[in-house]
């Protein structure tokens, strides 16, 4: 089975079967730069999504991959070069800034430096009370103060803190802060680009376990941009894998992390550690060659065809589009599972590839 990217209601990143449960998608979105030369960079270049209501979308991949930008397009705070945004069925591609405010409180962001994304010179309650009066929200300043409150203790912060600057917080509490300004406008979808990467162990965790709740509580959706499978993993009802650009893979946690079809994913999975020393020495890794691609000039053919090594001469000749290996699982490869069944035994052969 073939998807067809030009028919939204096939399109292989929903895999829902209605459209009415769809909070936010992508339609065939492409986000072009310009780049010296007449080129452009090719962030984001044919990606196709659905979010489903209170689910939690995982979207993985290495630095360059275009994750973030595809985030940054949902929200629009880049423009997109081509394809369609959607956010509650309403086509919110070419939105004016005017309309855009709407859209702001429906769709909300989390980033990935909590100290960078909070203004130094205001307080925790000014910054997380932002979106309550931009939106009109609360009608008094004393109504604005008891929201604020709420929202600090509905990350695990002390209401006093409201009071406090950000140099003032830890990052962890930084990091909540921003969680709080997000929730504000009661956003029916919330971007999280790499929420955790900043932060250390112990308090990546505690972050993750209060989004896990927050959404049990309040019925949230997600979509969390990360690098770190292993957290994806932890956090997600699906997940896409993405490659120069592009949707190489996209299933179930339990699908991809447990009978991945395409190698790009198999390589990612070979890389996470594994907290058993005995395991870990005696585990195949499976060792990719080579940088990821420039943007500005994918290789022909299967994009990710110069670094696998089971790249065949006719992976340069066309394109592959995603086609259903399981059900609600997609590949864009045209020998999905059988290349990833050579690759490990390539491993094994190898040894641990260290």
């Amino acid at each position: 089975m073939t998807a067809d990217p030009a028919a939204p209601a096939a399109d292989p990143g929903e895999t829902v079967a209605d459209p009415g449960e769809i909070v936010a998608e992508l339609d065939n979105l492409r986000v072009w730069f310009p780049a010296p030369g007449g080129a452009a960079v090719r962030a984001v270049d044919g990606v196709s999504l659905g979010i489903r209501r209170g689910e939690t979308l995982g979207l993985v991949g290495e630095s360059g991959s275009g994750k973030s930008t595809t985030g940054l397009a949902l929200l629009r705070l880049v423009d997109a070069t081509a394809g369609m945004v959607r956010v509650g069925g309403r086509d919110v591609t070419w939105w004016s800034r005017r309309q855009l405010r709407g859209l702001r409180r429906r769709v909300a962001m989390v980033f990935q430096d909590p100290q960078a994304s909070l203004d130094p010179r205001r307080t925790v309650g000014a910054s997380i009370a932002e979106p309550l009066v931009v939106h009109r929200l609360v009608d008094s300043a004393d109504a604005r103060r008891r929201r604020v409150a709420e929202l600090l203790e509905m990350v695990g912060l002390r209401a006093d803190l409201a009071d406090r600057h950000p140099h003032e917080l830890s990052g962890g509490q930084r990091q909540r802060v921003g969680i709080a300004r997000a929730l504000a406008g009661e956003p029916d979808l919330i971007v999280l680009d790499e929420p955790i990467a900043s932060l250390d162990l112990s308090v990546q965790a505690q972050i993750m376990n209060l989004l896990r709740g927050l959404q049990r509580d309040l019925g949230l959706t997600y979509l969390f941009i990360a690098h770190d499978l292993a957290a994806v993993e932890h956090v997600s009802d699906r997940v896409a894998v993405m490659y120069l650009g592009r949707i190489v893979e996209t299933g179930t946690p339990e699908q991809l992390y447990g009978q991945p079809a395409h190698p790009y994913t198999a390589a990612l999975l070979s890389a996470i550690p594994v907290a058993d020393p005995k395991v870990e020495r005696n585990r195949r890794r499976i060792i990719l060659s080579g940088d990821i691609p420039s943007p500005v000039d994918p290789p022909s053919g299967c994009r990710f065809r110069t670094r696998c090594p089971q790249a065949r001469p006719d992976c340069a000749e066309a394109d592959p589009v995603l086609v259903e290996v399981a059900a609600g699982q997609w590949a864009a490869c045209r020998y999905a599972g059988e290349a990833v069944r050579a690759m490990r035994a390539g491993a094994a052969g190898e040894g641990t590839g260290r």
